[in-house]
């Protein structure tokens, strides 16, 4: 006897039969083996959706072609992280053929041939169109399929009805595809904007809209630029969490990470200490430093303290030079030790 279609249930006028949940032991749980989490862009995308937010015009597409061309060649993307190959599907939404080739000849790496496994596309139907149904059918008719990047979720995403409410509508305009990339295993990248004047107390906190976009996605990433350079903020379920300092080649249009984003701010605060230091023209206190820098006093004292214990800068008395100005400490008279 063949099963009745779920549908004929709704004519009827009558509920279809519900599945029970599945409850397992803990006990049981703990014998499972499981594969390590698969990661897509090591220390950044892992299998699974993830939330990819920053400002227009920062560079997100350019980001996202670097990827898909890395995973789509087995190459290196950020600099030096290699991805294993697959293929790639690129729904790029907001452009046209013209400006994608022109970009792909950017981000090419010389000698290679644009790679058969980079698949794109500039248009494709809303989620609430068939949209995810159309990506799942070219997951099952990929046998390598690796890597899906939707750019961006303002031109995938279903549009929002009178009945729900706005985070209820940003959970499930990413849920979908996070249930999708679950199923297959596949990664999903969902690009989206970040919105001004947002706080700094969480870096999620300035993706556009609710926080249903980022509850309802496995990881999140915050690609930001600020008075210390770019950076790219990472977060998520499956992937530790990581701020990098990057860096934009305005020649090859490719990110590099230039490390963890404390480190690099701290190297680039000693630069400029030293920078003053170099041109001054008698050994100068922390309250100087720190007027010339526009900083606060007390994170110039302890930068200077740190620097001084390093051997970076002399101290003399209250005061400081940079280690290749020694001129400026003969006939000077030390003052008394400050106290640190």
């Amino acid at each position: 006897m063949d099963p009745i279609p779920l549908d004929a249930f709704a004519r009827r006028g009558t509920p279809p039969p519900r599945k029970s949940p599945t409850i397992f032991t803990a006990t049981d749980l703990m014998a499972e083996q499981f594969e390590p989490v698969s990661y897509i862009v090591p220390g950044y995308v892992a299998e699974g959706c993830t939330l990819l937010a920053g400002r227009p015009k920062l560079g997100k597409s350019w980001l996202c072609l670097e990827w898909a061309l890395a995973v789509a060649e087995g190459e290196v993307c950020l600099g030096n992280i290699r991805c294993t190959q697959g293929s790639v599907l690129y729904l790029a939404l907001e452009d046209n053929r013209r400006r994608l080739q022109r970009r792909l000849r950017k981000l090419m790496l010389a000698g290679h041939d644009a790679p058969e496994r980079l698949l794109l596309a500039t248009e494709w139907p809303r989620a609430s169109e068939g949209g995810v149904e159309e990506i799942r059918r070219w997951i099952d008719e990929t046998y390598d399929a690796r890597l899906v990047i939707v750019d961006v979720l303002a031109m995938f995403r279903p549009a929002r009805t009178n009945k729900e409410q706005p985070y209820e509508a940003d959970y499930n305009a990413i849920k979908a595809l996070q249930s999708l990339a679950a199923e297959t295993g596949v990664a999903i990248v969902v690009v989206h904007h970040t919105r001004k004047g947002a706080g700094d107390a969480d870096p999620f906190e300035k993706v556009s809209g609710t926080l249903g976009l980022t509850g309802a996605a496995d990881s999140a990433i915050i690609l930001d630029r600020d008075g210390n350079g770019a950076s790219l903020y990472a977060r998520g379920r499956d992937i530790e969490e990581v701020e990098s300092a990057v860096e934009f080649d305005t020649t090859t249009c490719r990110w590099r990470v230039m490390g963890e984003a404390s480190e690099v701010r701290r190297s680039d605060e000693r630069t400029h200490i030293l920078d003053v230091l170099k041109d001054a023209d008698e050994p100068m206190a922390p309250s100087d430093l720190a007027g010339a820098l526009g900083w606060s006093n007390n994170n110039v004292r302890v930068m200077l303290f740190r620097m001084a214990k390093a051997g970076e800068v002399v101290k003399s008395g209250r005061k400081y030079v940079h280690p290749e100005r020694m001129d400026l400490l003969k006939g000077a008279r030390p003052d008394d030790e400050e106290e640190d």
